[in-house]
């Protein structure tokens, strides 16, 4: 919403925008920004113990939960204000408050009533429980950011990116954590080589992940603990129940229906390529169209309906080729297809695939493993997928993606000049293939 609202003012729109909560999204408040700030803290445990390989003798060292919670909220108040001073400067006028559409070009916010000629909903999506006895002992990720003290006991109960982070987090941290997940493996839709590698490396840190079950009923006791009961019949104590089940589309008291926009079950709103809905002054992009849910796809599709409603140039966005990356423990980075995915969109593929140990661990002795793989289209020598698990797995794929968004071949990359001694080499290294 602040990209499409500051792109469009640049353009020489009139410009409002409403929120109910903090300016800056999910991502900045509520997700991504402060779930990095808490995986940074989480990975300290393993750099003391990883010392010793090199040399350092690291004294006691004891964590304060209050206090990280006190630097992160400080952090996402700074940006709070980044963004209400950039919608500011660029002559955006912000309404506090909740809108809701009244018909096709009003929204009212409180007391006022603003008329608009273009409408762009971009609410996001919020957080998603079961409906089961004692759900409401448990918490979602918005809470996880405000807890009081850190879990003794926490069960994570979700299968998916932010399941596997907060898994993560709790777990560095020093709680005993409990991954259950009705799927017969975490971290459904990625490369099965992923998801298996991130499972095994979870396990050795102490995560207990439990498979193909569903937590059923919650039931809090007098002394403060949880105890969840699960479809097979067992039980689990936890001190915080977290749900990370899944997101849905934010368009409560929206007022579509008003409106005339169209909402699918479930409220996810479709949207043509320009973003804009079945109506034709009103746009919706980010999550609450359920396309890809990532922060950089929502900000290039309010960049697109703002270029092409306001700018001249009409684009449509293309979901092409998106990277992604999942801050787990350890993490994952990913662009374009997953080896199930690319064998049915471009038939035979070469696959190569490489397991090794990190160069940091040869001395710390942490019995970590890194994990890369490469799917390339037999007959073109296209690269279509690569994967990437382990340190910094992140920031490496960032750079490869411009590659493989550029449609560039494995002769490309085996051409390119790999950096000595790093990890990311050995995506430019990599010579025979596991499989075809």
């Amino acid at each position: 919403g602040v990209r499409a609202a500051r792109i469009a003012a640049g353009h020489g729109a009139r410009v409002g925008i409403c929120e109910t909560s903090r300016v800056g999204g999910t991502c900045v408040i509520r997700g991504c920004v402060p779930k990095k700030l808490l995986s940074y803290a989480a990975h300290f445990a393993e750099e003391f113990e990883d010392a010793a390989g090199f040399g350092w003798e690291v004294g006691e060292s004891r964590f304060n939960w209050s206090r990280l919670i006190e630097n992160k909220d400080r952090e996402i108040d700074r940006l709070n204000k980044v963004y209400l001073r950039l919608l500011s400067d660029s002559g955006v006028v912000l309404y506090d408050g909740h809108g809701k559409l009244l018909d096709s070009h009003r929204v009212q916010v409180g007391d006022d009533i603003i008329s608009a000629e273009k409408i762009l909903i971009a609410t996001g999506g919020r957080p998603w429980k079961p409906e089961i006895p004692g759900v409401e002992h448990s918490i979602t990720s918005d809470e996880a950011f405000h807890l009081e003290a850190l879990p003794g006991k926490a069960l994570v109960v979700g299968g998916g990116f932010i399941a596997c982070e907060f898994a993560g987090i709790f777990n560095g941290l020093g709680s005993e954590v409990v991954q259950a997940y009705r799927g017969d493996q975490i971290l459904r839709g990625f490369d099965q080589d992923v998801r298996d590698t991130v499972a095994a490396e979870m396990k050795k840190k102490g995560i207990d992940i439990r498979l193909g079950v569903n937590v059923t009923e919650l039931t809090r006791h007098a002394d403060g603990l949880i105890t969840a009961q699960l479809d097979d019949g067992s039980e689990i104590q936890a001190d915080t129940v977290m749900f990370a089940t899944g997101r849905v589309p934010n368009v409560r008291g929206l007022g579509l229906l008003d409106a005339g926009v169209h909402a699918k079950p479930g409220g996810m709103i479709p949207v043509n390529e320009y973003s804009c809905t079945n109506v034709p002054n009103i746009f919706a992009v980010g999550d609450v169209t359920n396309r890809v849910n990532l922060t950089p796809v929502a900000l290039m599709e309010g960049h697109a309906f703002a270029d092409s409603e306001f700018g001249g140039s009409p684009r449509p966005v293309n979901h092409g080729f998106i990277p992604s990356a999942v801050f787990s423990h350890p993490p994952v980075g990913t662009v374009g297809f997953s080896e199930k995915d690319a064998r049915t969109r471009y038939g035979d593929l070469d696959v190569y695939r490489s397991e090794f140990t990190p160069m940091k661990h040869t001395l710390s002795g942490r019995e970590e493993k890194t994990m890369m793989k490469l799917l390339v289209q037999a007959s073109s020598g296209k690269v279509v997928g690569l994967h990437v698990v382990g340190m910094d797995a992140p920031e490496i794929v960032q750079g490869f993606a411009v590659a493989i968004k550029s449609g560039l071949t494995k002769q490309q990359f085996d051409r390119t000049t790999g950096i000595h001694p790093t990890a990311a080499e050995e995506l430019v290294t990599m010579r025979t293939p596991v499989q075809g």
